[in-house]
């Protein structure tokens, strides 16, 4: 338990950066496809090194894969119409309690009645984020990211269950994802923008797929040790990161009052973490 304690801290600081660098793009579909583009490249040796992920796991890659788009698509309408310290947080922390009530429903991972207490407290943080003036738009697209988010989190975890390697299913699956959003961004005539934008933002893009494809990697390692439930809840203590990047890089009016938001969230978090 500590192991996947220490893996899913870790990956929420990798998740934080590479959302805030999404945020921070003049394009951000372009920015979005460009770090998953760069992981799956930067990534690809680790499966030839230890090998693709067995074939039970492969039909739950393929459905994330294409799920995957639909989560980038919903993330940078949220970051278009909203602030980062609520879309990010929202998105994050109810994909986490998507995730740990399906785990419990759909793969029968065993939750106390104290963690579900501590999940409750969550809740209450997330909705306390949803203050007057909050645009609809963007509450909308981060509700509809956090249901993806917690969907695609069930299929993966059940895939990483699997296979004997779940950081190799990460990187697989970051490959997948880049293939998927590869294949629609050229059907909607997304070449030449594709190409520009590799060749002027290729160090930032490099950065960020690295981060991104090393923080899914290490959850889908720690659901192996722990119930997805757990991992996806302590993992999403990056929301209290998002909200301080958006009240302190990014300087959004309402950031202090989420920073109290994130608080809360992260109070439940430690609780989470006590009932183990």
């Amino acid at each position: 338990m500590i192991a996947a304690t220490v893996l899913a801290l870790v990956a929420a600081v990798l998740h934080a950066s590479w959302n805030l660098l999404i945020k921070t793009s003049d394009e951000r579909d372009l920015a979005a496809w460009g770090q998953f583009a760069a992981g799956a490249l930067l990534f690809s040796p680790v499966i030839v090194t230890v090998g693709f992920p067995d074939r039970a796991a492969w039909p739950y890659l393929a459905a994330s894969g294409i799920i995957h788009v639909v989560y980038v698509e919903g993330l940078v309408r949220a970051y278009h119409h909203g602030d980062f310290s609520l879309a990010y947080p929202l998105s994050r922390g109810g994909g986490a309690l998507t995730a740990a009530v399906g785990g419990a429903v759909l793969l029968d991972d065993a939750m106390k009645a104290a963690a579900w207490a501590a999940l409750c407290v969550v809740a209450v943080g997330l909705g306390s984020l949803v203050q007057r003036g909050v645009a609809r738009a963007s509450l909308g697209w981060a509700s509809l990211t956090a249901l993806v988010i917690g969907t695609y989190t069930l299929i993966d975890t059940a895939g990483a269950r699997r296979t004997d390697n779940g950081f190799a299913y990460g990187v697989a699956l970051t490959i997948c994802a880049a293939i998927a959003l590869s294949a629609v961004g050229l059907a909607r005539g997304r070449g030449g923008p594709f190409v520009a934008t590799i060749r002027s933002s290729w160090p930032r893009y490099a950065v960020s797929g690295l981060c991104l494809t090393g923080a899914y990697s290490l959850v889908l390692v720690a659901v192996r040790f722990a119930p997805v439930g757990y991992v996806a809840t302590l993992r999403e203590s990056s929301v209290v990161l998002g909200a301080y990047a958006g009240w302190v890089l990014l300087g959004e009016k309402l950031a202090p009052r989420r920073m109290v938001s994130a608080l809360v969230v992260t109070v439940g978090l430690v609780a989470l973490v006590a009932t183990r």
